[in-house]
């Protein structure tokens, strides 16, 4: 299963390009309303020179027939060498191009999104040459969408707020919003927020309890990424309930647990192995000696 925030940063915006006015509104930058948009070749390569990619890149149209560039990059971490790729990225674009470009950076936390935000002047202190000015969207801007009816108004939105806060101490409320929102959704709009979910989460904390929530409250939804991530919670599930059952057992039975063995099982995922362990709970002499046979 891929599992890169990265991916799922700019991947939306191909996905839902109407995202970009929701987005527009949160940065209280008007580009007026969408008529058109076109996904470009992300390759900026020239023809020797060091291999350059933008991550996604968009050609927007508005009304007036007016166009411009959207450039999406998915920064996760500070690099005192992207603002000089920005920049050229930029650039080749207008000359290949002949429009004016934007560049949009996403984040996940709000150190990299400030850091992003800094003007960047290219050039000797007297006189810049150049200047980057980035948009950014990152926890800092972006709305936090606990409310089903909210996040159910615009379903790209609230799926980049919710991969752009997914750090969040109270992201167990953002992750129940969607859920709940997703619930009445048609699986063809459903199946793709779900995996860009997932995908946005990566290894942090709230992963886990996306996979839960997904199995508990979207349990009828079908997309190979849900059955896995449906299967994993079950296991979870299992795992977490036997680990309780196997300690209830040892207390009620009056058998001291100490710490250590307390943190072999809680934290032991393997359902064989717990169920030895239960097996074991309603006899041995000692919580110890639950592992003897290991």
């Amino acid at each position: 299963m891929v599992s890169s925030p990265h991916e799922a940063m700019h991947r939306i915006f191909q996905d839902y390009p109407g995202l970009l006015s929701g987005v527009s509104e949160v940065l209280g930058v008007d580009f007026g309303p969408l008529v058109g948009v076109t996904v470009l070749p992300t390759d900026l390569t020239e023809a020797r020179p060091v291999e350059r990619r933008v991550d996604t890149l968009l050609r927007i149209e508005t009304e007036g027939d007016e166009s411009y560039l959207l450039a999406i990059e998915a920064q996760g971490k500070k690099d005192p060498l992207k603002p000089a790729s920005w920049a050229y990225y930029l650039s080749y674009l207008h000359t290949k191009y002949r429009l004016p470009p934007v560049l949009l950076v996403v984040c996940q936390d709000r150190a990299t999104a400030e850091w992003a935000a800094r003007p960047v002047d290219i050039g000797p202190p007297q006189w810049a040459a150049l200047t980057l000015r980035p948009l950014v969207v990152g926890p800092h801007n972006m709305p936090v969408i606990t409310d089903a009816a909210e996040a159910r108004k615009d379903l790209a939105l609230a799926t980049l707020s919710l991969i752009t806060h997914g750090a969040d101490r109270d992201h167990a409320a953002i992750l129940k919003a969607m859920t709940t929102a997703l619930r009445e959704t048609p699986e063809d709009i459903k199946d793709p927020i779900v995996d860009l979910i997932s995908q946005g989460l990566g290894t942090l904390p709230a992963a886990a309890l996306w996979r839960k929530l997904v199995a508990v409250d979207l349990s009828f939804y079908k997309s190979p990424i849900s059955e896995e991530l449906r299967d994993e919670g079950r296991a979870e599930g299992r795992a977490e309930s036997r680990a309780e059952d196997i300690l209830f057992i040892l207390e009620l039975r009056g058998i001291n647990v100490p710490e250590d063995v307390r943190g072999r099982i809680t934290g032991c995922d393997d359902a064989e192995t717990l169920l030895g362990w239960l097996a074991r709970a309603l006899t041995t002499p000692t919580a110890e000696e639950l592992f003897a046979s290991e």
